[in-house]
């Protein structure tokens, strides 16, 4: 197997960086349908699509991972909101999970929730089977007690 080191900024097999697919993954979150999250952000409607299906199969696995070390992060927190649908109650523990992670480590400021999502994920967010890549406890943030 080869690995191949990313930059937080970007996921596997996308040329687009993760703020910007992220940005997305929020609009979708909150309603938007793809067509016109891809015209304010300027690319193609076919790739939106396809960030926002990638995403939504992987929706449970990036819930319960973001909310575990959510967790991990603030044992005090407490029960995330619940959203419309699987896909925006993911989208809400990513960003549960940072928040909580800036709290705790303190120095995420300079890096966006998207480029954590990322680093978390190995870059595999949108990866097919991302709970099968995701399964290594050795993250810095996985070891915060």
């Amino acid at each position: 197997m080869t690995h191949v080191l990313l930059a937080v900024s970007c996921l596997w097999r996308r040329a687009d960086c993760a703020e910007v697919i992220g940005a997305a993954l929020g609009c979708k979150a909150v309603g938007a349908g793809h067509r016109p999250i891809a015209a304010g952000l300027g690319r193609p409607g076919s790739t939106v699509r396809g960030w926002l299906r990638a995403f939504a199969a992987n929706a449970q696995a990036v819930r319960s991972l973001f909310t575990a070390l959510l967790v991990e992060l603030d044992p005090l927190a407490g029960p995330l909101p619940s959203r419309s649908s699987g896909f925006a109650d993911a989208v809400e523990a990513v960003g549960g999970c940072v928040a909580a992670a800036r709290r705790r480590l303190g120095v995420l400021g300079a890096v966006s929730p998207w480029q954590v999502a990322a680093a978390v994920t190995g870059g595999c967010l949108l990866a097919p089977m991302l709970s099968a890549r995701v399964s290594n406890t050795s993250w810095p943030l996985g070891q915060a007690r």
